[in-house]
């Protein structure tokens, strides 16, 4: 404990608002070196000719060039997620599951190869449309699990990943992409529905526990009549996922959750390619529809940097009884989660053992 505690809030807080500002300063910095052609801040939006009528966003623009053909999909996902969205490094090898400094030389090597490039939106925007896509879910994923800092979530920076999907559509064709971006959106407000009820009292609140009653209802709404048309399509990696999600919105409580039907997309997801994340969300659907000892047999082999694995072990060993386990996968969990709401949630349920 300090030993003046509203002296060292304020400084802390302090700190913290110029780290932000910091941040922002830095991006406001590197944006031009992108070399994106000078009109474009009079352009942030403008109306192309009837016969292909369509709203060109800046953000939309500098994402694009971010997804330039020299870059590879990671490393245009990556720079995107950093000079874009401000996402920070750390966070960002967190989402790939590479160290800090192997992202951090991705970056660098990102920015150099598109040094002097400039940009117009090309005519035929498909070949980006997968990369942009990849983008703005990556963009989404790190608004809903910050890697670290005290913020349970960071709506704003999901809430521009929706932005950026919605305007894509506006922008392409009806006939290019059209089932991918459909399932990509209603994912993502399927997920950011939930925002409101994430958070209690400044604590991680978990989607068995939350009010669904603080669920946006107009958001699921859109989810669902996006995905009606193609629910009976051959199966995609957001349309596995955004059907997901569907089970969890339209079921009443958690225990009426048709788990049997998600462990199976699942299923269908790892047949699309293995996975580890995909292979620990499957392992918590089995514990709940076979029990914890089914979802630990799940979790063997499986291997992940980051927090997420010991804390999902430790809780279904806790569910079990098998506590001293429990106990030393909390402590694991503890020691790698680097967001502070997270960790405060897992030391609680530690204690709570």
């Amino acid at each position: 404990m300090p030993d003046n505690p509203p002296a060292w809030l304020l400084t802390a807080a302090r700190r913290r608002i110029v780290d932000r500002l910091r941040a922002e300063a830095v991006a406001a910095r590197k944006l031009p070196l992108l070399a994106v052609e000078s009109s474009l801040q009079e352009e942030a939006q403008r109306v192309m000719a009837d016969d292909g009528s369509r709203v060109v966003d800046e953000r939309l623009r500098l994402v694009l060039l971010c997804a330039h053909p020299s870059l590879p999909p990671e490393s245009a996902a990556a720079l995107t997620l950093r000079l874009v969205l401000g996402v920070p490094t750390e966070d960002i090898a967190r989402l790939f599951l590479v160290p800090r400094a192997t992202m951090a030389a991705r970056l660098t090597r990102a920015r150099k190869r598109l040094a002097g490039a400039s940009f117009e939106v090309p005519a035929d925007l498909g070949p980006r449309v997968a990369v942009v896509a990849d983008v703005a879910y990556l963009a989404f994923t790190a608004g809903y699990a910050p890697g670290s800092g005290p913020d349970v979530l960071r709506a704003e920076v999901a809430g521009e990943a929706v932005r950026l999907v919605r305007v894509l559509r506006a922008v392409l064709p009806p006939e290019l992409a059209r089932a991918e971006l459909d399932a990509l959106l209603a994912l993502m407000l399927l997920q950011h529905s939930r925002r409101d009820a994430r958070v209690a009292d400044g604590r991680l609140v978990l989607l068995p526990d939350q009010d669904r009653s603080r669920w946006r209802s107009d958001e699921i709404a859109e989810a669902l009549d996006l995905l009606q048309p193609w629910v009976d399509a051959p199966g995609s990696p957001y349309l596995l996922q955004a059907l997901i999600a569907a089970e969890h919105a339209i079921a009443a409580s958690s225990d009426a959750t048709a788990w049997d039907r998600i462990v199976q997309r699942y299923d269908e997801l790892l047949a699309l390619g293995d996975s580890p994340v995909v292979r620990l969300n499957r392992a918590v659907a089995v514990a709940e529809l076979a029990g914890p000892a089914a979802g630990l047999v799940a979790l063997d082999g499986l291997s992940l940097p980051g927090h997420r694995l010991p804390a999902t072990r430790a809780e279904l060993l806790a569910r079990a009884g098998r506590t001293t386990e429990a106990a030393t996968a909390y402590d694991e969990a503890i020691g790698r989660c680097a967001n502070l709401a997270e960790r405060a949630h897992l030391i609680e349920r530690r204690r709570r053992l």
